[in-house]
C-alpha cells in the first residue's frame, strides 16, 4: 500500500487530535448525565487552550455563552463530578473554580474578577507522581457556605508533561443553580484570563528534572 506525503500528514494530525481528551459529563444529585446536557459544548473537539490571553481559558473555545446548555439544580455542599471522554493521562494539575453570574448561569461569561477556586489535586511527594490528577472522573464537594444562586463550576487540567513547550489547558464549565447555601463571600477572587502567568513556577515547571516540589498556578483554595 502507497502513502502519499499528504495521507502521511492527515494520519499524524488525526493521531494528534486524539491524543487528547475533553470535560464533556457532569454528574449531579447522584446522576452522571448524558454528554454536554449542563457542561457548555466547545467547539475545538479535545484540542487545548494555550493563550494566557484568551477568553477561551474561561470555558474553552466556543464556551463563551451557555445559552445551549441546561442548568441544574444542586444543594450547597453536595457532592459533584466532571468526567472527561477518556481519562486524563498527561501529568498536570487538576483545578475546580467557580463564579457566580449576575443573573443566569446560561447568560453569564464568566468576565470579571469572579472567579475563586475550591479544589486543587496536584503531585505527590516525595516522587512527584500524579497518581490523584490521572483519572478520567474528578469528584468534590460544592462548597456549603457559599449563597443560593446560579454559578458556572470550571474544572482545569493544566498539562506540563512537555517542558519548553507551551503548557496546555484542558477546561469545561458546567452551569448550576445552588439552594441553599449560606452568606459567605468566597475568595481570592481572580479574573480568567488574567490568573495565570508565564512566569508562575507552576507554569513552567520541569517535572523531569529535580522535581521536589510544585506550586498549582491561580489563588488559593477557597474554605469555608
Amino acid at each position: 500500500m502507497k502513502f502519499t506525503s499528504l495521507s502521511v500528514g492527515l494520519m499524524a494530525l488525526t493521531s494528534q487530535a486524539s491524543a487528547h481528551y475533553i470535560f464533556q459529563q457532569f454528574t449531579a444529585n447522584g446522576k452522571l448525565n448524558p454528554v454536554y446536557l449542563y457542561i457548555r459544548k466547545n467547539t475545538n473537539y479535545n484540542s487545548p487552550v494555550t493563550d494566557l490571553a484568551s477568553n477561551d481559558l474561561r470555558c474553552n473555545v466556543g464556551g463563551a455563552s451557555g445559552s445551549a446548555t441546561e442548568t441544574v439544580s444542586i444543594a450547597a455542599g453536595s457532592s459533584v463530578s466532571f468526567t472527561a471522554d477518556v481519562a486524563v493521562y498527561h501529568q498536570g494539575p487538576v483545578s475546580v473554580y467557580m463564579a457566580k453570574a449576575p443573573s443566569t448561569a446560561a447568560a453569564f461569561d464568566g468576565s470579571g474578577s469572579v472567579w475563586f477556586k475550591i479544589l486543587d489535586i496536584g503531585p505527590e511527594f516525595p516522587g512527584g507522581t500524579w497518581n490523584a490528577a490521572l483519572k478520567q472522573s474528578f469528584t468534590f464537594n460544592v462548597p456549603s457556605c457559599i449563597p443560593a444562586g446560579e454559578y458556572l463550576i470550571r474544572i482545569q487540567q493544566l498539562a506540563i508533561h512537555n517542558p519548553g513547550a507551551l503548557p496546555q489547558f484542558y477546561i469545561g464549565c458546567a452551569q448550576v443553580k445552588v439552594t441553599g447555601g449560606g452568606s459567605k463571600d468566597l475568595g481570592p477572587k481572580v479574573a480568567i484570563p488574567g490568573a495565570f502567568k508565564a512566569t508562575d513556577p507552576g507554569y513552567t515547571a520541569n517535572i523531569y528534572n529535580n522535581f521536589v516540589s510544585y506550586t498549582i498556578p491561580g489563588p488559593a483554595v477557597a474554605t469555608c
